[in-house]
């Protein structure tokens, strides 16, 4: 007879079945520790993949470490090893005591699939009763399912947990979970941000690495609190309305000896031959994406986090190190596929499932991959040949407009083709602009740093950035610190420099920021139609003498547009015409270089009479004033269609004949 605390989780013979096909996507349910109680005895069912292993046991204070104490059973169909032990409970420490077959010595591992670790630097996983925390954001999720995040509002808030606030009190400590959650829910909300994307929460043995060198794909890192104080942050951002992205690692993992790395004696979750095993740029190991268990392993991580930490949306990090071979590698250091190429085709495989069994059991969530090469249809639905993800970094946007925006103004006008060039290619992918904490490290400056000229100037650049970012087809992305101008570049063990908004220019970039977010939210314009040409149209992109560019959004049916206008020289621009294709009045909704952002005051008219004069191809032209380093944005409609008056109704006993003589005389 055998009791269970929710599902039993040891495995049966349809576990077996769905484990060997690689499509056991919620793999996490039976393996790894998970409170169980077996003939009236409470305590913890234990599971571990280690098919090469000699014998494995579990270790921890219940029974003082000692190897071999408390042995598991092989499940020779799986190469699972598993076991009752009664008495072993919730926030107990373990790890799993492995003796390899080949005479090596007993290694002790932590949970491949364990949902809590230690503190840093101590390496056991921690028992958990994940059902323990009751959820608040049930209006959220309902509406989850429904979303259709390419046609809505997207615009991220990119945070390193560690460092968007501490403690300066406390010896600049890092806050908890369940500190930062109402302060930075209400910042995001108040700021504008449809999305907070967390860099990797997922634990991690190194604070330098920002959690890109993962070693617990199912526990969020206990430098912060516990996984219910995760929930907690979650479940506040979402009862404010605020979506969650989380930053999510199968690119490679670290060569740590407590971790994946020869788990069992032998290379078993990632490749043997070090020319497709492992990374000569990062130090890591890459997965085996050929292997069963191993795509069984990374999808269950990715259903884990949407489904048991409600998370809204996954970042794929490295896709390109993915997708290729030879990447980072000279010729002769990597193994080419079956058919002599450089693709990576188990990887390529691995995506396309993972992307499908997102959309599938997570409808309303979302995938984006961090990818920076011309590998086609990234974005396209994996039915069609696509890899399936939702969006993709467009990182040559990013890329061409940092390096537009830092150069001198006088030198802009020989290097527009960087800002015009990314259209030639903005509809062969649904895009994300990141400005992304990548940009502002290892010596490349902060963003506000960044730009050139004096400091009036560097603040009306990068208000002039954010503007000109928010009105370019595409959903957004911000680092931290970039919304309000931070001059320091980003470093993971210092809090942000929150008291430069008492200086009200940083306030007013703040303000700027602010302003504009929430008029991308409310304006179907800049968000509706991303991803297809009826949304944009170039007003003047070769304007090159003057070094002033401007453009159209539109959102379906094109019942009003919004037009952006540039101008990226610290000279004021008096009636510069540009074409809008309707005539009437064209109202200004925001302009940077307003007093209240600490911009010069240089306004246009706030409303603007279009004239029928033909111009830049439009039948109708605005003359405004352009303020110098600056973005201008203007809201206009289509006139009304005409009514057409109805006949007069007919009293009793009339005719339409005797009417229509009426009217006549």
């Amino acid at each position: 007879m055998t009791e269970t605390l929710g599902n039993f989780p040891a495995m049966t013979e349809y576990d077996e079945y769905l484990w060997a096909e690689a499509r056991h996507h919620k793999a996490y349910l039976r393996m790894g520790a998970h409170l169980a109680s077996m003939d009236g005895q409470r305590g913890t069912h234990f599971a571990v993949w280690a098919p090469n292993a000699d014998e494995v046991s579990v270790i921890g204070d219940f029974n003082n470490w000692e190897h071999g104490r408390t042995p598991l059973h092989l499940r020779h169909a799986t190469g699972v090893w598993q076991g009752f032990l009664p008495g072993v409970g919730h926030g107990d420490l373990y790890k799993f005591a492995i003796k390899p077959k080949f005479g090596a010595q007993t290694m002790e591992k932590a949970d491949p699939y364990g949902v809590a670790s230690e503190m840093r630097p101590r390496t056991a996983s921690r028992i958990w009763d994940l059902s323990r925390y009751e959820w608040k954001d049930q209006e959220w999720m309902e509406a989850r399912p429904v979303r259709d995040v390419r046609r809505s509002p997207l615009n991220v808030y990119e945070v390193h947990l560690g460092s968007w606030m501490r403690v300066p009190e406390e010896a600049d400590r890092w806050m908890t979970y369940t500190e930062v959650a109402p302060k930075l829910a209400a910042y995001a909300r108040e700021m504008g941000y449809s999305h907070v994307e967390f860099m990797p929460i997922t634990e991690h043995p190194f604070d330098g690495s920002w959690g890109y060198q993962t070693v617990g794909y199912f526990a969020p890192t206990s430098r912060f609190g516990t996984p219910e104080e995760f929930m907690f942050l979650v479940d506040t951002l979402h009862q404010n309305g605020i979506g969650v992205i989380l930053d999510w690692v199968p690119a490679h993992f670290p060569t740590d000896g407590h971790a994946l790395a020869r788990f069992d004696g032998t290379s078993l979750y990632e490749h043997e031959d070090p020319r497709q095993g492992f990374h000569p740029d990062w130090g890591t190991f890459i997965f085996n994406y050929g292997r069963n268990e191993v795509r069984n392993f990374l999808i269950s991580s990715a259903m884990f986090w949407l489904e048991r930490y409600h998370v809204d949306g996954l970042r794929v990090d490295a896709v390109a190190s993915m997708l290729y071979r030879d990447y980072g590698r000279e010729h002769g250091q990597w193994i080419p596929n079956q058919y002599g190429g450089r693709e990576n085709l188990e990887a390529v495989q691995f995506l396309k499932d993972f992307n499908m069994a997102v959309a599938d059991h997570h409808p309303g969530c979302f995938t984006l991959a961090e990818e920076s090469t011309a590998w086609p249809r990234v974005t396209g639905p994996v039915q069609e040949g696509g890899l399936g993800f939702t969006f993709k970094w467009n990182m040559g946007w990013m890329n061409d407009t940092l390096k537009y925006i830092e150069k001198d103004p006088i030198h802009r006008q020989y290097h527009q083709r960087n800002l015009t060039f990314g259209m030639l290619y903005q509809y062969s992918e649904e895009f994300m602009l990141p400005l992304s904490h990548d940009e502002v490290v290892h010596g490349k400056k902060s963003l506000l740093d960044k730009m050139p000229g004096d400091n009036w100037q560097k603040r009306a650049n990068l208000r002039l950035l954010h503007g000109y970012m928010m009105g370019y087809p595409g959903k957004k992305l911000m680092f931290m610190g970039g919304e309000f101008g931070q001059w320091n570049e980003w470093w993971e063990e210092r809090s942000l420099d929150w008291h430069l908004l008492d200086l009200p220019e940083h306030a007013g970039l703040k303000r700027w920021s602010s302003d504009m977010n929430r008029l991308y939210l409310e304006e179907r314009p800049l968000w509706e139609l991303d991803g297809r040409p009826g949304g944009f149209e170039w007003i003047q992109c070769d304007d090159v003498q003057s070094s002033v560019v401007s453009f159209l959004r539109f959102p379906y049916g094109r019942d009003k547009g919004l037009a952006f206008v540039c101008n990226f020289t610290p000279v004021p621009r008096s009636e510069h015409r540009i074409g809008v294709p309707w005539g009437g009045t064209w109202r200004v909704r925001l302009n940077s270089d307003g007093l209240e952002y600490g911009g010069s005051g240089v306004c246009p008219d706030p409303e603007v009479q279009a004239e029928a004069r033909e111009w830049d191809g439009k039948p109708f032209s605005l003359a405004l004033t352009v303020p110098p380093l600056a973005v201008v944005v203007l809201e206009g409609a289509p006139p009304p269609p005409p009514v057409h008056e109805e006949p007069p109704s007919l009293a009793p006993g009339e005719s339409g004949r005797v009417l229509l003589d009426e009217e006549h005389r």
